[in-house]
């Protein structure tokens, strides 16, 4: 037998073989693997399909992304310069506070210098009646050492009072 060459018999029986087995896969074999391509094709499409909302949806999701950023920057300006207004503002009131403080402070401070240069007055008199009723004692105890100029004193204190009566 020759494989190369081979005879009419052996022809017939692979041809028959070949019909049978052609036949088989006809009837059972292409089309499952057909229905599997089919399939798979299918499946290929939806995901193609998926794929394209999944890229529609990622588009749309960028741009509200986007605008939510853009919106985020907007509030972040207005709640900085909010700030920086009511910076403004505090210190502005701490300014006037302290300013109100500082006149109070100051008014304080005069009307306690007054009433101490009052109260330094008041002594500084006190001490310069005493003093000047030292300074008469002593001069009167000098000029009346004597009798008799005390006499005379005494008179003239008299005499006074009843002219002014």
């Amino acid at each position: 037998m020759n494989l190369i060459t081979p005879d009419t018999g052996l022809l017939f029986w692979m041809v028959l073989i070949f019909g049978i087995v052609f036949f088989i896969l006809a009837k059972w074999g292409f089309p499952a693997i057909t229905g599997m391509v089919d399939k798979r094709n299918e499946h290929i499409s939806e995901s193609l399909r998926l794929a394209d909302e999944a890229q529609a949806r990622m588009s749309r999701l960028a741009e509200e992304q986007e605008k939510l950023i853009a919106e985020t920057r907007q509030e972040q300006g207005r709640i900085l310069k909010e700030a920086a207004q009511a910076r403004a503002e505090i210190l502005a009131q701490a300014k006037e506070d302290a300013k109100a403080q500082t006149a109070e402070m100051v008014s304080k401070a005069r009307e306690q210098i007054e009433n101490e240069r009052e109260t330094a007055l008041r002594d500084i008199r006190r001490q310069v009646a005493l003093l000047s009723v030292d300074v008469a004692e002593k001069v009167l105890r000098s000029k009346l050492d004597s009798s008799v100029e005390q006499q005379k004193l005494i008179d003239r204190y008299v005499d006074e009072s009843r002219s002014s009566s």
